[in-house]
């Protein structure tokens, strides 16, 4: 990919940003036929991308607040990616507690409005539930806490993942995707943007690309590439409000059950959701705005302390802090269409295409679900605006990378390799140290290693153990256990040296409070 990049022949369409909205446009672009560059400045989903609460949907709330189109769009790009990407998504069953009959009723009705939005492409059918059903399907809701309830379906996804399967995809089409490359630079003649320079981190090597129409895909970045476009324009507006979202996750056993409850209102208006996820149970999020973006957000006690309060009044036992097994943050790129918003919670994630007095391309808002739906727009208007040859789109029916293989089991955090298991066997024939765990606890193989560090761009320990295993986003201890261990695998796959591992396994305690705050140290029990 390297090679490839630093090739001194334009490109038809450059692309800044690896999250979902960076690596859905590179796939619309190289699959009309564009010759595209994606490059990431850290690991691909690294940021908002690998931080969801893992679900593809509609937006439940969404159609409370009216927003029905967005709504609409939304149900059909969940039911392509259903089909397009039946590996690493879903359907998941929810349930939402009602507390009297009226109540269920008008869920009921809220829900049947949901399904028939989503046309063709619905998932399932909700129906009203007894008390009994409800106690049945979530046996650790607080008996009190509901009369009956909803039942409902939606999607449930793995981020990473699918971002890495948009990546192999886009290669897979002929696009060059790189991670680990920075632009440093933008570059201009006669005023109007024509290149950008760029720095492998990792090698510290600079080159300039000369590309017919630059995107950038920054998500939360943004107004920094955009600073970097037009740095005299006097423009102080910033286009872009960070929202912060956080997660915490729990047992499996706190929740036990493989419904998701959906909690209907809390004491600030939101929806909260406990969900199965890899053999855990995933709790958020929180949205609050933040004044700053940074590239590695901490979950705050405040947070913590939130969502525990509000899944308390549901659970029985109520989680306590020393329960909480891992949490992350992540920084939601909300559109700042009205700047007299009261919270980030009211905003719009509805997406917008800007196209600058330079020539640059921004795509900016939007939401996992809708990320096709976003890459094919703005390539239309990139197509337009570059003068480049107008071609269809054709990424509506495109089967992902390891379409191929139908999992039964998308709870397993192993799942997602199935699609190397014939090469892990013949790894096996001459190695069978491959085939074992990883950790006791997890479905997890040392072959797994190998294939994310192989096929996958996994750069550094933890790309590992977050964006490929996901342990540090479900069990941080056991993370820590298996580290030395993927850390020697990695180095061994990658011809890494042995000062590589020293600096990777510091560099993972320096960077641990991401995924466990210090609030939790005290807390927990190993």
């Amino acid at each position: 990919m390297l090679a490839a990049a630093t090739e001194d022949r334009p490109w038809d369409i450059a692309i800044i940003g690896g999250g979902a909205t960076g690596l859905g446009t590179a796939l619309e672009a190289a699959s009309r036929g564009y010759r595209t560059l994606l490059v990431e400045a850290a690991d691909f989903a690294q940021a908002t991308s690998s931080r969801s609460t893992k679900l593809i949907h509609g937006g439940v709330r969404y159609l409370q607040s009216g927003q029905i189109s967005m709504v609409r769009e939304s149900l059909r790009e969940r039911g392509r990616l259903l089909r397009n990407a039946p590996h690493l998504v879903h359907p998941l069953n929810f349930v939402i507690p009602a507390t009297s009959s009226w109540q269920r009723w008008y869920y009921l009705a809220g829900m049947k409005a949901y399904d028939l939005l989503a046309g063709d492409l619905q998932i399932g059918r909700s129906r009203s539930l007894a008390a009994a059903e409800v106690s049945q399907r979530l046996p650790t809701l607080k008996p009190e806490r509901h009369r009956g309830g909803v039942l409902y379906s939606d999607g449930q996804f793995d981020d990473a993942h699918l971002a890495l399967a948009l990546a192999r995809t886009s290669a897979e089409q002929g696009a060059v995707v790189v991670n680990y490359a920075p632009v440093i630079r933008l570059c201009h003649s006669q005023g109007k943007l024509d290149g950008m320079v760029v720095r492998d981190l990792e090698s510290g090597h600079e080159w300039q690309i000369r590309a017919r129409v630059i995107i950038n895909a920054t998500g939360v970045f943004y107004d920094e590439i955009a600073r970097m476009d037009l740095p005299d324009s006097g423009n102080d507006s910033r286009r872009i409000v960070a929202s912060q979202g956080t997660h915490l996750v729990l047992d499996r056993a706190a929740l036990a059950s493989e419904h998701a409850m959906l909690i209907p209102q809390t004491d600030d208006g939101r929806v909260l959701f406990a969900i199965p996820w890899l053999g855990a149970t995933l709790i958020g999020t929180t949205d609050h705005q933040v004044e700053q973006v940074v590239k590695e957000p901490k979950p705050l006690k405040q947070e913590l302390e939130y969502l525990l309060e509000h899944v308390g009044r549901y659970l029985n036992p109520a989680p306590q802090l020393h329960d909480i097994k891992a949490a992350f943050s992540g920084l939601r790129p909300l559109v700042a269409h009205n700047q007299t918003a009261t919270s980030t919670a009211s905003m719009s994630r509805e997406h917008q295409i800007l196209i600058s007095n330079s020539g640059m391309v921004s795509i900016i808002g939007g939401k996992w679900t809708t990320y096709r739906k976003m890459g094919e727009e703005v390539v239309q208007r990139a197509a337009t605006l570059g003068d480049l040859p107008n071609r269809p789109s054709v990424t509506a029916n495109l089967k992902l990378a390891g379409a191929h293989e139908q999992l039964r089991d998308h709870q397993n955090p192993g799942g997602a390799y199935a699609q190397y298991s014939r090469e892990l066997q013949d790894m096996a024939q001459r190695d069978p140290a491959v085939l074992e765990p990883l950790h006791p606890r997890y479905p997890l193989l040392r072959g797994h290693v190998v294939m994310a560090a192989r096929h996958e761009m996994a750069r550094t320990l933890e790309d590992m153990l977050a964006r490929r295993l996901r342990v540090l986003f479900f069990d941080v201890p056991a993370a820590l256990e298996m580290a030395a261990d993927c850390c020697q695998l990695m180095a061994a796959e990658l011809k890494f040296s042995d000062s590589w591992q020293t600096d990777q396994l510091a560099a993972l305690k320096h960077s641990i409070e991401q995924y466990f705050p210090s609030e939790l140290l005290g807390q927990a029990g190993n």
